[in-house]
């Protein structure tokens, strides 16, 4: 019998769409991406995180990855028995990956937002660009669990 019970309680919850590389699949993307992650009912303030760095990487896979007749997708998952948020977008342009020089700045936003972000390779000509958010502290239980966990004690100075 397996012994995993935070696995085995935690529901499975994950989302995936693919879209056309337009502005308006970029805007679905974020649209559909944020009433997902709203029903979902993650802590406070991972949600808004997810949803402003989802919309960052589908605008930069459907401006910079843009493909003619190849689409991009979009995935959001609670993994690791409901500790971790992981974003996912992935495009056909495995030869242009993500760069934090200017003009623009999105990556610096994701780099703000996200816990940890990085890219994934393949299978070509795919490349996924992934951001991920703890969703419980280290050594803690999940918020509003009743268990150990929650909002961090205050400290005196």
């Amino acid at each position: 019998m397996n012994h995993k019970t935070d696995e085995l309680l935690a529901p499975a919850l994950h989302f995936s769409v693919q879209l056309s590389p337009t502005p308006r699949g970029a805007r679905l993307a974020r649209l559909l991406g944020a009433e997902r992650l709203r029903a979902w009912e993650l802590p406070y303030g991972v949600a808004d995180a997810a949803e402003h760095v989802m919309a960052e990487l589908a605008a930069n896979a459907a401006i910079h990855a843009r493909v003619p007749g190849r689409d991009f997708r979009v995935a959001l998952r609670v993994t690791d028995g409901g500790r971790t948020l992981r974003v996912e977008v992935t495009d056909t342009r495995a030869d242009r990956l993500p760069s934090r020089r200017p003009p623009g700045l999105g990556l610096v936003i994701v780099e703000a937002l996200a816990g940890r972000w990085g890219v994934a390779l393949g299978p070509v000509p795919r490349k996924t660009v992934w951001a991920e958010w703890d969703l419980v502290a280290p050594g803690r239980g999940f918020p509003g669990s009743g268990g150990p966990g929650g909002l961090p004690k205050e400290t005196k100075e």
